[in-house]
């Protein structure tokens, strides 16, 4: 009897480990180290270091410069970056920053160190915009001497050349001009309000620093000098009128401080309207943080704390009304710009503040601030109270029962929706997208005849005990039966089908573990509280692949890209790629972290392009609805732990964890 030959396993060895040098690991995953929407990103780490160098107190001009060949210059008048040999790594220093990761001048935090207080946290930024430039000028004029190097990809081209300044000229500072790399990003176009925004607020933030933008296409010029810092950009932003007049404070530790060192703390203006869309905006030493974080946490719970204990003070508050941080904030608009010696962000492109420490920073500074001011102006701070208070009645409200929001009598579509142009319901189709990110790839690579998008953001709440005159309490449910134009209802009940608007409701999440639990929670949404929907198959789960393999070309078969759902398909496609020749090792494999990884192309390929997505319909199967029901709850109950744990015990051992 011939015996089976089978493929031996790859193997798992010394030389199976690959070791990324230089800015190579950039160049291979550029989502890790900065935003690949646009370049905007990787010119902000130029700016920053300029940024770094005013904060510090040695600059008082940045000039920002877009050149007609698309490229773009950032100048300053700093210390300019030493160009001498480094003592360790003989190598120019100017030559370091640009091209070696963790390379730079702010580890060393605190008194002596070059940089006390900076956005430079990983000696990483630059060498990023390095990395993905076509190429990259860098001049720096520092005593008396002027040093000039090119890069291209990262790399050297024209190495290190110094020359004396001309007499008469004392020019200090860095001069860094960047040709961002196009392949790297959706689009090489700059989004000019939000470069605008970004070069006034570091003029906002650093009262008496010059920021200029010259624009060689339009001829353009504008220059931003403030003196009046934080107030006057508020009061220049704020949407509607102020209740009572702005409040504005700052405070530092001094060298005698017991928790936080010499020169930490905030600044900040506070404004109260009663109508238009709350202005806020945080940074923390200049960098902005989109996504807020701890220290504005810190601010949130300062102002709290304060006008609770004046409200206390003064017996305002009615009998049965429950004061929450969000009925003082909600109607607030705010700068805050805080110091902060070591900041720790959530990742590379600090959109978030998460160390600890901000939040009782911030808030020593502002609580005793804003009680002291409160009593100074009784009347302004009973307006204020009687604000916090109407918003606390309104939400209590609001909690007993919460219905669809309407507009002229028919329920409006949520903003974040974006629509498809055919009015045919059985062709059409609405994907619910984990993520912000992820939704701009959908909305970008979507059929925009059939294909509408409505981003979801974070975890949906779990519905399984929720009340149905509660639903709508929460936004991410009640923009997702609008969209859809069914009501919630029971599987007893006949709700009225005719204003359905999609004959697919398809949800899209990441391949991931955290993708499957937003999975679980939104069809623990529909079973509950839109059966009808699953009964007349109208509910899909999208399977977005979790591998990409990039293949060789071999033979006559060109290169190809295959894409593959779990580490099962991942094996089957490794398999046929070495059955037909492809030496081992010759193919790469590349692990989606989520949807908002993957370009419009990507997406429309693998996901939403009918003639090659992977589409599922939901069904109850065999199961009845009073089974399927009883199953649920145990997974989804609150009370159900003990029910968990003993499914758990029971079927642990035939499921796979992704940790």
């Amino acid at each position: 009897m011939a015996t089976k030959q089978t493929t031996p396993p790859p193997e798992y060895s010394e030389g199976s480990i690959r070791v990324l040098k230089g800015l190579e690991p950039v160049k291979q995953r550029p989502g890790m180290y900065t935003r690949t929407d646009n370049p905007l990103h990787i010119i902000q780490e130029v700016l920053d270091n300029a940024a770094d160098e005013a904060l510090a107190g040695y600059g008082k001009k940045i000039s920002v410069t877009l050149h007609a060949d698309a490229s773009i210059s950032i100048d300053d008048d700093g210390r300019g970056i030493p160009f001498g040999m480094h003592p360790e790594e003989k190598a120019p220093v100017i030559e370091l920053v640009f091209t070696r990761l963790h390379a730079g001048g702010k580890f060393d935090k605190g008194s002596g160190g070059a940089y006390s207080f900076s956005g430079g946290l990983h000696g990483v930024g630059v060498s990023v915009t390095n990395a993905l430039a076509k190429r990259m000028e860098a001049t720096s004029h520092r005593e008396g001497q002027v040093a000039r190097l090119v890069f291209s990809g990262g790399d050297v081209i024209e190495p290190l050349v110094t020359r004396a300044q001309a007499t008469g000229d004392r020019k200090q500072g860095t001069s860094v001009r960047v040709w961002p790399d196009a392949k790297y990003f959706e689009s090489s176009a700059l989004p000019m309000n939000e470069l605008v925004h970004l070069l006034r607020s570091k003029a906002v933030l650093m009262p008496g620093v010059s920021v200029t933008l010259i624009n060689e296409k339009t001829k353009e010029t504008q220059n931003w000098l403030y003196k009046g810092g934080l107030r006057d950009y508020l009061m220049q932003t704020l949407h509607g009128e102020p209740v009572i007049p702005l409040f504005e404070g700052d405070g530092y530790a001094d060298s005698n401080h017991d928790s936080f060192a010499e020169g930490e703390g905030a600044a900040w203006a506070v404004a109260f309207t009663e109508d238009g869309a709350p202005v806020r905006e945080s940074y923390v030493n200049l960098i902005p943080t989109s996504a807020g974080g701890t220290h504005d946490s810190g601010l949130r719970d300062g102002l709290f704390t304060a006008v609770k204990s004046f409200i206390e003070l003064h017996a305002l508050l009615p009998k049965g009304v429950k004061l929450m941080p969000e009925d003082v904030f909600a109607r607030a608009s705010y700068v805050l710009s805080a110091k902060v010696l070591d900041p720790q962000f959530q990742g590379q492109i600090k959109e978030r503040l998460n160390s600890r420490d901000a939040v009782r920073l911030v808030s020593s500074y502002v609580r005793p601030t804003m009680e002291l001011w409160l009593n100074q102006h009784v009347e302004y701070g009973k307006k204020l109270a009687e604000l916090a208070i109407k918003a606390a009645q309104t939400r209590q409200k609001a909690g007993q029962k919460v219905e669809k929001r309407k507009g002229s009598g028919v329920a409006v579509l949520p903003g974040k929706l974006t629509d498809c142009e055919s009015k045919d319901i059985a062709h059409n189709e609405v994907f619910l997208v984990e993520g912000d990110s992820a939704g701009g790839s959908a909305k970008m690579g979507r059929n925009k005849e059939n294909q509408a998008i409505l981003p979801l953001r974070g975890k949906v709440l779990n519905t399984w005990e929720v009340e149905r005159d509660r639903l709508f309490a929460n936004n991410e449910i009640h923009d997702i039966s609008v969209a859809v134009g069914v009501d919630p209802h029971g599987p007893n009940d006949s709700p009225d089908m005719s204003g359905l608007r999609y004959g697919k409701v398809c949800i899209l999440s990441d391949a991931d573990v955290d993708g499957s639990h937003i999975q679980v929670l939104l069809l623990t949404l529909f079973f509950r509280h839109f059966p009808k929907l699953i009964e007349a198959g109208h509910v899909f789960v999208a399977r977005p692949p979790l591998f990409r393999v990039d293949a060789p070309a071999r033979g006559k078969k060109p290169a190809t890209k295959v894409y593959a759902l779990d580490e099962g398909e991942l094996t089957s496609i490794l398999d046929k790629l070495r059955k037909d020749g492809v030496g081992e090792g010759k193919w790469s494999i590349s692990r989606f972290k989520g949807l908002g990884e993957m370009s419009a192309e990507q997406l429309w390929d693998t996901t939403l392009n009918p003639d090659t997505r992977r589409l599922m319909p939901v069904q109850l199967g065999l199961l009845d609805f009073a089974t399927t029901e009883g199953l649920i709850t145990q997974l989804m109950g609150k009370g159900e732990a003990a029910a968990r744990r003993e499914l758990m015990e029971l079927h642990g051992d035939s499921i796979e964890i992704d940790v």
